[in-house]
């Protein structure tokens, strides 16, 4: 049975849209989003920008978000091999939703600083 993108729902387990979330709400798939919003940039600039991913992690990341059509890789024909990465038209979309939540967040920090300190102080 082919599944019919009118009836996405994130909401159902058996929903395909699903992965789709995992993919652009996982830790690293929106830092690797939201870093490619300012432009193309190559592995090694991606890893530099996104500090604390591993190689390993990165690779995944890019593949994951490549199957689901939020970047396109690019391979130079050069030694030593040169690939770029770059947001598609439906990748900078959701980019920007991903750069829009990382903003409140930043601007919103004292506030969830203050909560959490106010939470750990009621744990204790």
């Amino acid at each position: 049975m082919q599944f019919m993108a009118a009836t996405a729902n994130v909401y159902n387990r058996n929903c395909p849209s699903r992965e789709v979330v995992g993919v652009i709400a996982s830790h690293w798939g929106s830092l690797v989003l939201g870093a490619l919003l300012d432009g193309t940039l190559r592995f090694g600039e991606l890893r530099r920008t996104v500090n604390g991913i591993s190689e390993k992690m990165l690779a995944q990341t890019l593949q994951a978000l490549e199957r689901n059509g939020l970047v396109h890789r690019e391979v130079h024909p050069v030694i030593p091999p040169h690939v770029d990465y770059t947001l598609t038209p439906l990748g900078v979309q959701v980019s920007r939703q991903v750069r829009g939540l990382f903003d409140w967040i930043t601007g919103s920090m004292p506030e969830i600083l203050t909560a959490q300190q106010a939470y750990d102080t009621s744990r204790a």
